[in-house]
């Protein structure tokens, strides 16, 4: 197996029917029980062997002696002196998970962040309010940008969730683990090949990592990541979709997947950890307050809403404004006698790319001029004014909220009839039918499905549909259960998606994953540079347009590799102007806060939750307070009123948006 791992893909109905298999008994047990037995170890041995300039074992000495070592322990608390451990936090989940493997097919649903992202330390991470590192699973780091190398020390009672140490001999399996193809996972397999250019190993706890360049968030790339643990993966093999399926991945995190708590079809419960190796430590203390984590599948939101309301979910998302505005009104009884609390808060993140993704790979799609005729069509600014009550804006870019790495003066293109069948007209589609829509001289409509895979945003398509219909662009609207809708989106089967990437925390955007051409065909180019002709669409990638533009692919190979930020910047710009050139992306709409409903029992530190935080729970700084949870039950048995509570915190709102 080489070191550029080979991929390949599982059906998707494996996963389908490893579900539908699953009876009551004990995930682990029932995936178990139908493998033989596997060790490894000779394998991954001989991979070390095979790559000795990725994998290198050395001794302490070889530390180099004037390296400054870091901490973050100059950086501020998070969470709240006031919090109390214990108690259960109720969430709804839309569907139930289809594995909890943390990669691999099928692994990135939105259970996901509550077995990773959210709760498992990586070897530093970033302060939710300061954008700085503090430590994780190691307790120092350094950084040689000379030598383009990070070291960093594991924190020597690091513990895996069983029990066992996390030690330097788990993260150097890791990168075997990510440059496998049993993961089946391409980004991975990517990323820890030639983001990480190599791992060293002094001693059981200290180690370095290469990068191919020495970026101006250097140590964010090289450590903000999660180790695997070997002993679980001993059995990584060619079955690793199947046998993995339902085993819980033994975490450095708070919380674990305890036996019973996988009701299958129904409900996930996780428990916190006994004796977690952070509970006393400075950034985690006032965390992971909950003594268990319980996710009920409750597919049909207004059905998690009433649930929400008898007091069974402890908050509800309240983005949408039928939502806020309608279905918990500030005149709500609840609301106004203090029982459930509203908060809008102001956070400041990199912003979710809403809009309209265009597949260029699709007949007619392929014509720039239909794509520039699509982006005047769409009427966002009705949208939200309409829809979203005038409450969020219009999206510019496709990176908005990255501060000086963000396009300072692209705009998104405005609602404009005129202009958008001046652009169809270039296409050949001139003539209007009976029914308004456009022909070109073969008699075909100019007509693309619109799908989208989130049913609460379902009413904003019949506005887009009927706005331009106006222009005489036909969009048949397809509402799909948001499974259904990424699987046809990840195929490549879709004209145009209505969806978003939640941006990571970073300094700077990503455009390999999205707009790099070997993200969208297996061979884009021949070797003269011309388009290959017999190039086929690569599925279950970020490349959601397929765009392939040689352009293009020169600077995003420059920006990936490049080390001077205000050289990065200049990249950035030019990219963001090829994109709005392409056109094969419609900027819908940037929500500058979030919006959210909760039971007065959750209690939460000053100031609400943190600055880099998607929603209030994401870094886990609230707590559920038995005593007032019992007052407030009694109250509402009673009628009795503590007055309401419609809280704004607009600490961090920004001046721009």
């Amino acid at each position: 197996m080489g070191i550029t791992a080979r991929l390949r893909h599982t059906a998707f109905a494996a996963a389908v029917l490893a579900l539908a298999a699953c009876n009551d008994k004990p995930a682990e047990e029932e995936n178990t029980a139908q493998f033989a037995p596997i060790d490894n170890t000779q394998e991954v041995l001989d991979y070390y062997a095979a790559h000795p300039e990725f994998f290198r074992f050395k001794t302490p000495a070889d530390i180099p002696a004037d390296l400054v070592w870091e901490d973050g322990q100059n950086l501020s608390e998070i969470g709240s002196p006031n919090a109390k451990k214990g108690g259960t936090w109720t969430e709804r989940l839309q569907d139930f998970p289809r594995t909890l493997r943390l990669v691999g097919p099928d692994s990135n649903g939105s259970f996901r962040p509550f077995i990773l992202d959210y709760v498992r330390p990586n070897f530093a991470n970033y302060h939710p309010n300061e954008f700085e590192l503090y430590p994780g699973i190691a307790d120092r780091w350094a950084v040689d940008k000379e030598n383009k190398r990070v070291y960093l020390h594991i924190d020597e009672a690091a513990r895996w969730s069983d029990g066992e140490p996390i030690t330097a001999d788990d993260v150097v399996f890791s990168f075997f683990f990510f440059q496998s193809s049993y993961i089946v996972q391409p980004w991975y397999n990517d990323f820890y090949t030639n983001q990480l250019t190599g791992v060293t190993k002094f001693d059981d706890h200290t180690l370095a990592f290469d990068m191919p360049a020495a970026k101006p968030d250097m140590a964010h790339n090289a450590l903000t990541w999660s180790p695997v643990p070997e002993h679980f993966f001993k059995e990584l093999g060619p079955d690793y979709p199947d046998r993995y399926q339902w085993r819980f991945v033994p975490s450095p995190g708070p919380y674990i997947l305890d036996d019973g708590g996988l009701q299958k079809g129904r409900s996930v419960t996780l428990k916190r950890v006994d004796d977690w190796w952070l509970k006393d430590r400075k950034f985690y203390k006032y965390r992971f307050n909950f003594d268990k984590l319980r996710f009920i599948v409750i597919r049909d939101t207004p059905k998690a809403f009433e649930s929400f309301k008898r007091g069974e979910l402890d908050r509800f998302n309240l983005n949408t404004p039928e939502y806020w505005y309608e279905k918990l009104p500030d005149s709500d009884a609840d609301v106004q006698d203090g029982y459930i609390h509203k908060v809008r808060f102001y956070n400041e993140i990199p912003r979710p790319s809403w809009g309209l993704w265009i597949n260029r790979a699709q007949p007619h799609l392929d014509n720039r001029d239909v794509r520039v005729g699509i982006n005047y069509a769409a009427n966002w600014d009705l949208v939200i004014e309409k829809y979203f009550r005038g409450d969020f804006v219009r999206m510019r870019t496709t990176a908005d909220g990255y501060g000086p790495f963000t396009h300072p003066t692209l705009t998104a293109r405005p609602y404009d009839i005129d202009k958008a069948m001046e652009a169809f007209a270039r296409a050949g589609f001139v003539n209007r039918g009976p029914d308004g829509i456009l022909m070109n001289d073969k008699g075909e409509r100019l007509s693309f499905t619109l799908t989208t895979g989130y049913e609460r945003f379902k009413d904003i398509l019949p506005i887009l549909k009927e706005e331009a219909a106006k222009a005489g662009l036909d969009l048949r609207l397809e509402v799909l259960d948001a499974t259904a809708s990424w699987k046809k989106t990840q195929e490549k089967k879709h004209d145009l998606q209505m969806v978003a990437f939640a941006s990571q925390l970073e300094m700077y955007p990503r455009y390999w994953e999205t707009y790099h051409s070997s993200n969208a065909y297996d061979l884009p180019f021949l070797a003269d540079g011309s388009v290959n002709p017999n190039r086929k669409l690569k599925t279950q990638t970020n490349n959601l347009q397929s765009i392939a533009i040689p352009e293009l692919d020169a600077l995003i190979d420059q920006y990936r590799f490049n080390d001077d930020a205000e050289d990065m910047k200049r990249l950035a710009f030019q990219m963001e102007e090829i994109l709005y050139e392409d056109a094969s992306f419609v900027p819908g709409w940037v929500q500058p806060y979030y919006r959210v409903g909760h039971w007065r029992w959750m209690q939460f530190p000053k100031g609400f939750t943190t600055k880099h935080s998607r929603w209030e729970y994401q870094h886990f700084v609230a707590w559920v307070d038995e005593d007032i949870k019992r007052e407030t039950k009694e109250a509402r048995k009673r009628g009795e009123s503590f007055g309401p509570a419609i809280l704004t915190f607009d600490q961090y709102k920004s001046e721009v948006e």
